[in-house]
């Protein structure tokens, strides 16, 4: 990788069975960066993250969840085992408390465990989780939602080209500069081959009934460990009212919108990031 990268180091480990791929970078209490779960998702979404993490004294970690990345795929593709390799990943590593930083899909699973364990998770952050936010009545979804859409569906029918990814990531970044050559190839890698047929199994499993009770979003203020929410102010489905809705409800959240900032919330705000999570981990 490029200069600033060379000090993230590579490593991999057992769990359940599988090889997981994980980097790792500094020293100090840890902070465990969880991806979300569209194609090509895997623990590079986050290097930028993990040097300026590292800089401020954090054991900083980021895994490639089973079926992403290079990590292995596991017979069972459900969220609800995505959500138990992250303390058995922990265990593995043998940490016994750890902050989450989630992004996207990974947001709900991390306040599920903050609710289950409490005692495990130091601090919470979650980035762009569409799902942890309230619905709008009669909300309308935009263009580009649609046309995202539309790009997915036909990107789960066959592997994706390097210009498909290109335009899912465009579809995702404010900031198009900063798809360079390198991070497009890498993003192309982890979107093929067993991580794409891993992408397309899981699209195909049927949804489990959902069962009836209290929406996570209204249970972020049952949150026993410190929670921070951030979210880009150009997200899609809605995200900047959604966000602005729930505040508005629950003002004592630690909410925050990003200006200029789409889904991809650890590339499009990592200074931002950087600036609101820091003193939020050392109060």
């Amino acid at each position: 990788m490029t200069e600033d990268y060379r000090a993230i180091t590579e490593h991999f480990v057992t769990v359940d069975g599988l090889r997981l791929r994980y980097l790792e970078m500094g020293q100090g209490p840890a902070v465990l960066f969880l991806h979300g779960g569209s194609l090509g998702s895997s623990a590079d979404v986050f290097r930028r993250n993990l040097k300026a993490f590292a800089g401020h004294g954090f054991r900083a970690i980021a895994f490639d969840q089973p079926g992403f990345g290079g990590s292995d795929v596991p017979e069972d593709l459900s969220g609800a085992y995505r959500r138990r390799s992250i303390p058995a990943f922990m265990d593995a590593l043998g940490l016994e408390r750890a902050a989450l930083v989630a992004h996207s899909q990974s947001g709900s699973p991390a306040v599920q465990l903050a609710l289950q364990n409490p005692e495990r998770y130091t601090h919470i952050i979650v980035l762009g989780t569409g799902s942890l936010l309230p619905p709008l009545v009669a909300a309308k979804e935009g263009i580009e939602a649609v046309a995202q859409q539309r790009l997915e569906r036909r990107m789960a029918q066959a592997e994706p080209s390097l210009a498909d990814t290109r335009k899912l990531l465009e579809a995702n970044l404010y900031h198009h500069e900063l798809i360079t050559d390198e991070e497009l190839a890498l993003r192309h890698s982890q979107s093929i081959g067993k991580n794409f047929a891993a992408f397309v199994a899981r699209g195909q499993m049927a949804e489990a009934p959902k069962k009836e009770g209290t929406p996570l979003w209204q249970r972020l203020i049952e949150v026993q460990v410190p929670l921070l929410l951030i979210f880009g102010k150009n997200d899609r489905a809605n995200a900047f009212e959604r966000a602005t809705h729930l505040h508005e409800m629950v003002p004592q959240l630690d909410l925050h919108i990003v200006e200029n900032c789409k889904h991809m919330v650890p590339w499009d705000a990592a200074e931002a990031i950087e600036r609101l999570c820091v003193p939020f981990l050392k109060a």
